[in-house]
């Protein structure tokens, strides 16, 4: 390790030049030698049969290449599902095998052009006929009796401690009241697009826009039944993800038709076909029922949920956990049920569950206070568990009341007005509200890394991990010179290419501290290679020198006992060595078997309101976060700053809208599917306890997800303090601040 750390420091990211120079090349800029261009014709009946295609015109159009249907496009298995860790789909719906229609939107057809221009064109020639079937669209008539799914993100759907329902019958205080969310859509810059080049029949390169290097390539060897050493994976830079870029549809059909055609070939999604081809956040409808003493300690805690998922979906989106976790009661009832529509496929969304469980949980939490004229915050640490409330496991780390502490005097919570709509600044009704954020830990099983040292004193390391923004060649470079004690300078980070070593997938907050114990083993390989080398008058060389006994720092191996050491160059040099690697696997992620691991939060924040047009400005905000030892305050503080826009987006503006008599999505566009921009979005202040979790690699927890967790909620606790109405629905539009 290095004398001075290089863990901590604010280090700028490495791939901030490349990008705003225009120096990064991403996907749709990969140049390829012959490549020709692809465009999707899509479905247009939710449910039912293609009865006919035809593609006279569209074959006679300038430029055609080649037109794939059902009825030409080769044998393609069905994809194998993310939550398997097999492979990167949400969806186990074939791809262009058969003529059956599962949801508006629908890849049918795939046009191969010379240009982008000719391939979008001769798709709008292809001309397809239809037997529409009753579709499953209206999930109010659906919801009632909808089944439980076999699990919710590998855990049971219903957790059952003591009756709550009849002690939600006896309390003293009670809240009782539904609370709905809508269907999202990821909106990142960069659009899905993919790039494919056959080598021969069985080997292949594809770069995409992907998330899950490493279950791309997984998912195409299964696919179309191929040798994974055969298939590269490449993505240096991502656009943007949160958790829909993973495999889908489109980047299998441009395989195919790539293969099809005998050329490489490049489809980029449409704005439009981002919404309608790809998968979103499900909709919700939750149950929050809340028994208490008089002194807020809680009887029951009940949390019923429905969501949704598509025809041949594997994703129910957990939004009943922040009840399973964050508060202390005598019972619980926590169910959830899914109810299967012919929509597009749900998928994670930055915060999949929580940010939308959330929202129910914290104005629930919020309503009770106000009945028992408690103050929100002083009902919250009311509630702190000594354990995990619904399995009782120890926690590895949890510093909630001292973020409630901290976050209370830093945004000045005790100057606000416990009376609603007492607070005004000439037409502006003014609000503050507060809800907790919480987002487990996870580490996904199968990480592996290379580290090679070059005698001229340098090391790299590499591993198929993703740069989707967030910081990852930088953290990662920061945390391996550490560990190899080097200067930063000296310590290269390479990724995104499925010839390294593999990777997990960048979700669930998860891919930093997977890496790091992917560098661990990987180090400790290295050690072991470098003491084998060490010559016989090297002072390594002594009786019994093993990895345990020696460790890394200062450019070399030193004996824990303090003798001496000798630098990797020295090593090598003396061993006629050029260069030495060595790879690691990670070490199994036992540490959440004996302990409730997680990160936390809490939001505070301020709201303007119009009193006549309704209008909702978020004027301040404050988020303080327990989410282990920060690497980089930097790229965390960028973190946590995203997360709680896209939280604020949800809270006042984004819904995906379906037509429930056809199944299309009716506002697939920036223009119609309102996203924050900069003068929606104030200031945002964030702080962070950096308390490292014992159980964790580095300390470290995750960061990109929590930072979302309670946005919602805390918004529409401050638009009731501003207003005194109580808005269970979100988005928090005018017409619904009003009453209209």
């Amino acid at each position: 390790m290095n004398a001075d750390p290089i863990v901590g420091r604010a280090v700028p990211r490495r791939d901030g030049p490349a990008k705003v120079s225009g120096a990064a090349s991403f996907t749709a800029e990969v140049p390829v030698e012959g490549l020709a261009h692809a465009a999707l014709v899509c479905s247009t009946v939710a449910a039912g049969e293609i009865t006919g295609i035809d593609l006279t015109e569209a074959r006679s159009a300038p430029g055609v290449v080649a037109v794939m249907t059902h009825h030409n496009a080769p044998a393609i298995r069905i994809a194998p599902l993310l939550i398997t860790l097999r492979g990167a789909s949400f969806t186990r719906a074939p791809v262009m095998q058969d003529a059956r229609i599962r949801w508006n939107g629908q890849p049918v057809a795939i046009v191969v052009a010379e240009t982008p221009e000719q391939a979008d064109h001769a798709a709008s020639l292809v001309r397809v006929g239809y037997a529409p079937a009753e579709g499953r669209l209206v999930f109010d008539d659906l919801k009632v009796g909808a089944p439980q799914p076999d699990h919710v993100q590998g855990e049971a759907p219903a957790v059952l401690r003591g009756d709550a329902e009849a002690a939600l019958r006896t309390a003293a205080a009670r809240v009782d009241q539904v609370y709905r969310t809508p269907w999202h859509t990821h909106c990142a810059i960069e659009l899905h697009a993919t790039t494919v080049a056959w080598h021969d029949e069985r080997s292949l390169t594809m770069w995409d826009a992907t998330q899950a290097v490493t279950h791309s390539q997984a998912t195409l060897a299964e696919v179309f039944d191929l040798d994974p050493e055969d298939i590269r994976v490449v993505s240096q830079f991502v656009g943007g993800a949160f958790g829909n870029k993973m495999m889908w549809s489109h980047q299998i059909l441009c395989a195919a038709a790539a293969r099809l055609a005998r050329r490489p070939v490049r489809l980029v999604l449409s704005r439009s076909d981002v919404f309608r081809v790809t998968g979103g956040r499900t909709r919700t409808e939750q149950r929050v029922a809340l028994g208490a003493r008089a002194n807020g300690t809680l009887t029951a805690l009940v949390h019923e949920a429905t969501t949704t998922t598509g025809i041949n979906d594997g994703f129910a989106e957990q939004c009943t956990f922040p009840a399973r976790v964050l508060y202390g009661a005598d019972s619980f009832g926590i169910d959830q049920r899914v109810v299967e529509l012919h929509t597009p496929a749900n998928s994670s969304m930055r915060a999949p569950g929580e940010s939308v469980g959330s929202f129910a949980l914290e104005c629930a939490l919020d309503e009770l206070a106000e009945q028992l004229d408690v103050d929100p915050l002083d009902v919250r640490a009311g509630l702190e568990p000594a354990a995990h409330p619904t399995t009782g496991k120890p926690f590895s780390g949890r510093h909630l009341l001292e973020a409630y502490r901290l976050g209370a005097e830093r945004f000045g919570w005790a100057r606000r007005s416990s009376t609603p709509r007492s607070r005004r600044d000439g037409p502006w009704w003014i609000g503050h509200g507060v809800a907790t954020a919480t987002y487990p830990y996870t580490r996904m099983p199968g990480g592996r890394a290379s580290v090679t040292l070059s005698a001229d004193g340098c090391a790299t390391v590499r591993t198929a991990a993703h740069e989707m923004g967030m910081g990852t060649a930088t953290v990662q470079a920061q945390y391996a010179a550490d560990h190899l004690g080097l200067p930063l300078d000296r310590v290269r980070f390479e990724y995104g290419d499925s010839r390294h070593p593999a990777a997990v997938p960048a979700g669930g907050s998860a891919q930093t501290v997977s890496i790091i114990a992917s560098v661990v083993a990987a180090a400790r390989a290295l050690t072991a290679e470098l003491l084998h080398l060490a010559a016989p008058d090297s002072p390594l060389a002594g009786a019994g020198a093993g990895a345990d006994d020696v460790e890394m720092r200062d450019g070399g191996l030193h004996p824990r006992d303090g003798g001496p050491g000798e630098s990797y160059a020295a090593i090598l040099r003396r061993a006629g060595r050029a260069e030495l690697a060595a790879e690691g696997a990670a070490s199994p992620p036992t540490e959440t078997a004996q302990h409730a691991m997680h990160s936390y939060g809490v939001q505070f924040c301020e709201v303007r309101v119009h009193d006549v047009t309704g209008e909702v400005r978020v004027s301040r905000w404050l988020g303080v976060f327990d989410t282990g030892r920060i690497i980089n305050p930097r790229t965390a503080a960028s973190q946590f700053r995203g997360a709680i826009v896209m939280g604020i987006g949800s809270a006042l503006t984004e819904e995906t809208i379906f037509d429930e008599r056809t199944g299309r999505v009716l506002n697939a566009s920036l223009a119609e599917y309102h996203v924050p921009v900069h003068a929606d979005i104030p200031p945002i202040d964030v702080a962070w306890l950096g308390h490292p979790d014992p159980m964790a690699p580095m300390g470290g927890k995750g960061v990109g997800e929590v930072g979302m967790v309670g946005v919602a909620a805390a918004v529409a606790n401050a638009v009731h303090n501003a207003t005194g109405r109580r808005i269970r629905d979100l988005p928090i539009t005018p017409d619904k601040v009003l009453g209209l």
